[in-house]
């Protein structure tokens, strides 16, 4: 199972590289940083899977003997706050394409080079 994990994340990883390699739009650039970011979160959460693991809560004596079996917490708050910061950047990103819009009248990366060719 940690297989299937491991190559959904690598495909969404080279997926969004194509993605913000092709692209001349910024909004599809944008989206294809967040499929990165989401491919890089799946690839960290699959790290910690473990096949029929168990919480990682100690509440008996029965699961303190059950540690080797337990599912590691530490990817998975990784991972939340990887969201958290993805989302703070992707909110800045957005803010930066806005303001791209508003001074070259366009949200295509060619604008700025026409300008620049153009000597302005």
């Amino acid at each position: 199972m940690m297989q299937v994990f491991i190559l959904s994340s690598l495909s969404l990883m080279f997926i969004g590289l194509y993605g913000v390699l092709t692209r001349k739009n910024l909004l599809k650039i944008i989206i294809a940083l967040n499929i990165i970011e989401t491919g890089i979160n799946l690839l960290l959460v699959s790290f910690g899977y473990i096949d029929h693991g168990i919480t990682p809560i100690l509440t008996s004596q029965e699961s303190i003997l059950n540690l080797n079996k337990m599912v590691d917490p530490v990817p998975q708050a990784l991972v939340l706050t990887s969201i958290v910061i993805g989302l703070g950047t992707t909110a800045f990103a957005l803010a930066l394409a806005i303001r791209y819009k508003i001074t070259h009248n366009s949200i295509s990366i060619n604008a700025s080079e026409e300008e620049e060719g153009r000597g302005i």
